[in-house]
């Protein structure tokens, strides 16, 4: 793990090595508000600690994992399964920092399926029913997570954002899913520009905040 936490028992940086820990900020049941599995069902875990650093990220307290307690996962699957939640969706932060192949085995003895939001910034880890990939331009994805993902999300905030969003889409599978979505401070202005886009290049779809629309995390 290149991202580093202070001050860690040997024993609980060992834990956080092999998964069995990880420094949860947030986790909560509620409906997915964006790209292609909008709509659903699903259980959210948050896990604190990104270094990819985009200024318009609105989770910028996830940024420093040393604020959020080292959980087990065996807590965290416990929460889920009080909610009988039919599936989890780990998000960030940049979750991929961490080994994440011991909370997603064990979500998998469960039968929960096990989708992953991440910029790819980092090694793939984990079992994955759905990789949603959102690429920065501050740190780019790995090759092996292009290869994987199921969707791209391509966060538009300029214009500049349509060309980085086809130079990303150049480098997915011919399977992957795209998908253009506006930043939530600036989506009044930019949602005309991205359907007109679209239009234009139909290849794309549009994914829009809808959680944010009906007041909900």
């Amino acid at each position: 793990m290149n991202y580093k936490l202070h001050s860690l028992k040997p024993t609980d940086e060992a834990a956080l090595n092999e998964g069995k820990l990880l420094p949860l900020m947030e986790e909560f049941y509620t409906i997915q508000g964006e790209g292609f599995n909008t709509g659903k069902a699903a259980y959210f875990i948050r896990i604190g600690g990104c270094d990819v650093g985009c200024h318009w990220c609105d989770v910028k307290e996830s940024w420093d994992a040393n604020i959020h307690p080292l959980t087990s996962i065996e807590k965290i699957i416990t929460n889920v399964l009080e909610w009988k939640a039919p599936s989890v969706v780990v998000t960030g932060g940049e979750p991929l920092i961490y080994n994440l192949d011991a909370l997603t085995a064990e979500l998998k003895k469960k039968n929960i399926e096990t989708f992953i939001e991440t910029s790819g910034a980092y090694k793939l880890s984990g079992n994955w029913d759905w990789i949603c990939l959102s690429p920065k331009k501050t740190m780019t994805p790995l090759p092996e997570v292009y290869a994987k993902a199921n969707e791209l999300k391509v966060i538009v905030f300029n214009q500049h954002d349509f060309k980085w969003a086809e130079e990303q889409a150049a480098k997915v599978g011919k399977d992957c899913f795209l998908y253009l979505q506006p930043e939530w401070s600036k989506h009044i202005e930019l949602i005309p520009q991205i359907i007109e886009y679209v239009k234009n290049n139909p290849k794309w779809m549009i994914s829009l905040q809808t959680h944010k629309y009906m007041n909900i995390p």
